[in-house]
């Protein structure tokens, strides 16, 4: 029988505790729709109206050019530009490692005391950039600047989408100089084709920002791990994979468990903190969004290219994307002026967006090393600490039920690689028996 329902309730069961009770909506929403600009909604909206100027020209121009047949027919100046965003060289033979880095076959030829200290090296890098990055982007998008005593009354930067362009042309940047300083393979995807993948990753950045508005960073954590449930529906209807049951089963204890915790803050009476509806949707959509990215993104290594390579070009979209909307929307003036009044904030801002470049960067490098499931152990752990980091910081409350999700959701994380491991170790074995008879 088809599994697929088992993954749709996985999905739908946490949101429909939501809608079972209405008292994870908090009353002091209201407060936050002083006028249609406070509306996220809206704000969502005006970002995606600015995206569509400069997406709605961009097909304009790539349907003409393939209709009169640029490739054969052009010539001038302009023709390897054109012919790199629209054509390029169409080669696909699947996803290289960054050329720059050593392979993971040198890296096991080392010797034990090397590969530890690489790998200490490695959880440490990802560890401080992700937990920096998580206590900065609670602190920019939940606390007040220009006051040194907490119960006065601040100012408080608004608009999520600034923050996202400040990442993404720091990553750009720091993509840019390494495929300058290493050779990479020659380029085979066209360039367009990353804008998808852009605009996808922009909005659930944008999502993830914009959703500490509404709820406490411990929610959004657990948010997090639970994507690997849209991803498998995602799977099942678009590419029509197939599952294992210890599959589904583990996607049913990540439900389960962020339900746990989700019920369980309904007693959190920190407005501030709590847990409310539009946030709980605006999640959602971090979720969809970028469950879309990563296929998207696997899709887009079948072509010849590194992932600093794919980190260059979504980046450079992202930032054309970002730039464009905020001029037309005339944010970009308010939110240098934030910064130029709170030099505070300002720190904070290009720190964040140092930690995720270097987090990037950790990230392709633990992965070459010593493969994915080392580096989803770590991250799995850094969530875990995150989260305690944040209560301990941030005074968020948990309690014994929350806690106990909480519990659920990692374990069912770990054993997801634990099964994930046990099954290509027998795929190796089986596959080598008949080699050694």
């Amino acid at each position: 029988f088809s599994l697929l329902p088992i993954s749709c309730v996985c999905l739908v069961f946490p949101a429909l505790v939501w809608l079972l009770f209405p008292c994870a909506v908090a009353a002091q929403e209201s407060s936050l729709l002083e006028g249609w600009q406070d509306v996220w909604f809206f704000r969502f909206v005006l970002n995606m109206l600015g995206y569509c100027t400069i997406i709605i020209p961009g097909y304009l121009l790539i349907t003409y050019f393939r209709k009169v047949n640029y490739l054969e027919t052009g010539s001038g100046t302009c023709y390897p530009a054109i012919k790199a965003c629209v054509y390029g060289s169409e080669v696909k033979i699947g996803h290289l490692d960054d050329v720059s880095f050593a392979s993971r076959s040198d890296g096991d030829s080392g010797s034990t005391f090397k590969q530890t200290i690489k790998l200490l090296f490695c959880a440490a890098g990802l560890q401080v950039s992700y937990l920096t990055w998580g206590v900065l982007q609670e602190r920019v998008m939940t606390r007040s600047y220009g006051t040194s005593n907490p119960e006065e009354e601040g100012e408080r930067f608004q608009d999520s989408q600034f923050l996202v362009f400040m990442n993404r042309i720091l990553a750009l940047t720091v993509a840019g100089v390494w495929c300058l300083m290493f050779k990479q393979p020659r380029h085979g995807a066209p360039m367009y084709k990353y804008s998808f993948a852009s605009l996808s990753n922009i909005l659930s950045s944008w999502c993830q920002y914009e959703a500490l508005k509404y709820i406490s960073f411990p929610t959004q954590v657990l948010a997090k791990a639970s994507k690997v449930i849209p991803v498998m529906l995602m799977g099942k209807l678009v590419s029509r994979k197939s599952y294992e049951y210890w599959e589904y089963f583990t996607a049913m204890l990540i439900s389960f468990g962020v339900s746990m915790f989700l019920l369980s803050s309904n007693n959190d009476d920190k407005p501030s903190t709590a847990t409310t509806f539009s946030g709980v949707i605006i999640l959602m959509g971090y979720i969809v969004f970028d469950s879309f990215t990563s296929n998207w993104q696997d899709n887009l290594f079948k072509h010849k290219m590194s992932s600093v390579q794919m980190m260059f070009g979504v980046n450079l979209f992202s930032c054309l994307f970002t730039i464009g909307s905020l001029l037309e929307q005339g944010t970009l003036y308010q939110a240098v002026g934030f910064m130029v009044r709170h030099p505070t904030f300002a720190f904070h801002a290009v720190l964040l967006s140092i930690c995720s470049a270097c987090g990037q960067l950790f990230i392709f490098y633990t992965i070459n090393q010593f493969g994915a499931a080392v580096f989803t152990i770590i991250m799995t752990l850094r969530q875990a600490i995150a989260i305690l980091l944040s209560c301990f910081i941030y005074g968020h409350a948990v309690s014994f039920v929350g806690s106990i999700g909480v519990a659920v959701v990692f374990l069912a994380l770990f054993l997801r690689v634990y099964a994930r491991n046990r099954m290509k170790s027998s795929g190796r074995s089986q596959q080598s028996l008949p080699q050694k008879i």
